[in-house]
């Protein structure tokens, strides 16, 4: 790998640390969100930045003549996005009692995903893309999961909750489908990228993906929580 690509993932390690240190200072004045949402904000990027600091540091990545395998971008989304599913779930249950069928459905979904995606990078020929389909079936289920029950969930806690989740879940589902999307047309997949974008790319990702979501989804569960806490005392 070239220099540029270890100093992208560095950059991304960075970037990480500053948005863990940035949620633990929300947590500090929580204004009715559960201390359990900052803690699953702050775990995501400290997960996915040493990750991609085994990376930086010259591990996480097998590299082969046709191309170069980051493992360890899988070992960060295994954990960091059913993360994310369980914070967009508890987001959709704010009023309610947490439905577990619901985020067992989403979790194993998301691990299927994620584990296929691994197992079609480190294959070849058609195999690659048997694998890779089977991802974008389980991908399919948890965007099923996320626009039909859950969102009828927070349809039925009110407008403002109903709003903030289409948001969240919205801004989640764009990025969520441009990772497939990339990794097929990179050297993973089509081979229609040169590695540095592919890089770059899963750099950009995540980085709006993991702590932009977070920071959209706390801001607007903090305004929720205000907002229920100075009704429960007028």
């Amino acid at each position: 790998m070239n220099n540029v690509i270890y100093f992208l993932h560095y950059f991304y390690v960075a970037v990480m640390l500053i948005g863990a240190f940035y949620f633990y200072i929300q947590s500090r004045d929580p204004r009715g969100v559960p201390k359990y949402e900052y803690l699953i904000a702050i775990l995501i990027p400290i997960w996915s930045g040493a990750a991609y600091l085994s990376i930086a540091l010259g591990q996480g990545f097998l590299e082969r003549p046709e191309k170069t395998i980051y493992y360890a971008r899988y070992i960060d989304w295994v954990v960091t996005t059913p993360m994310l599913l369980l914070a967009l779930a508890f987001t959709a249950m704010f009023y309610v009692k947490k439905n577990k069928t619901i985020i067992f459905t989403l979790i194993f979904a998301d691990v299927f995903m994620i584990l296929t995606g691994l197992i079609a990078d480190l294959s070849n020929g058609v195999t690659t893309y048997i694998w890779y389909f089977l991802g974008v079936i389980a991908l399919m289920i948890i965007l099923y999961v996320i626009w039909y029950p859950l969102r009828n969930i927070a349809d039925n806690r009110g407008l403002a909750l109903s709003k903030h989740y289409k948001k969240t879940a919205a801004y989640l589902t764009v990025f969520w489908i441009s990772y497939p999307t990339v990794w097929i047309i990179g050297p993973s997949g089509l081979g229609l990228t040169q590695e540095l974008t592919d890089v770059t790319a899963f750099i950009i990702l995540p980085i709006f993906s993991k702590v932009g979501f977070s920071i959209l989804d706390l801001n607007g569960l903090r305004k929720l929580g205000v907002t229920s806490t100075n009704q429960v005392n007028m």
